[in-house]
C-alpha cells in the first residue's frame, strides 16, 4: 500500500486542496506538476458554474498557498498558477464525461484498448458519455467505450470551425 508521502505531488496535491476549493464554490478540475524551463510551477485548473475571474483565480491562490505553506510538503521551490480550465478543459471525473457529453473531445489511453474497433492509444470525437466504468465517444459513426482507468489524459477539443460558422 502507498503512503500518502510515496504519492506523486500532484496526486498528493489534488487529494489535500479538493475538499478546501470545494468549501470554497470551486471544483479543483485538475492539477498539474511539471518542469518549465529552470523551475518548477504547480498548476491548479478551478471552475465553478458562471465561470472563473482573476479575481477568483487570485483568492484561491492565497487560500491554497497558505495550505501548501502548513503542510510543507513540497521539496523544490516552485511557481503556483491558479487558473480557469479554459475551452480544452481537462476530464478525469465520469461526472465530467457526463456533463459535457455531446461536445468533441480527444481521448489518449496509457496504451493499446481495444474499445470496441480494434486496438488504439488514441480517439477524437464526440463524447457520448460515461457509462459503466467507460467514457464512450463516437468517431466517424462508431461508438467507442474507453475504460477510465486507461485514460491517461481527455479534454474537450475546442472547435475553431465550427465557432466560426456559428458567428457568421
Amino acid at each position: 500500500m502507498t503512503g500518502i508521502a510515496e504519492q506523486p505531488i500532484a496526486d498528493r496535491v489534488l487529494s489535500l486542496l479538493e475538499p478546501i476549493v470545494e468549501r470554497d464554490g470551486f471544483e479543483l478540475v485538475e492539477v498539474e506538476w511539471l518542469r518549465e524551463g529552470p523551475g518548477w510551477v504547480l498548476r491548479l485548473y478551478v471552475d465553478r458554474p458562471g465561470g472563473v475571474t482573476i479575481d477568483h483565480c487570485q483568492e484561491l491562490s492565497r487560500t491554497v498557498e497558505t495550505v501548501l505553506d502548513v503542510e510543507d510538503f513540497i521539496e523544490p521551490a516552485y511557481s503556483l498558477e491558479v487558473s480557469s480550465p479554459g475551452v480544452e478543459r481537462p476530464l478525469r471525473k465520469p461526472e465530467h464525461f457526463r456533463r459535457f457529453a455531446g461536445e468533441r473531445v480527444l481521448v489518449k489511453a496509457f496504451g493499446p484498448v481495444d474499445a470496441g474497433h480494434g486496438p488504439r492509444k488514441s480517439w477524437t470525437g464526440l463524447l457520448r458519455g460515461f457509462q459503466d466504468g467507460a467514457v464512450e465517444i463516437e468517431v466517424d459513426g462508431a461508438l467507442h467505450r474507453i475504460p477510465l482507468d486507461r485514460i491517461a489524459k481527455a479534454h474537450l477539443q475546442y472547435d475553431f470551425e465550427a465557432d466560426l460558422r456559428r458567428k457568421e
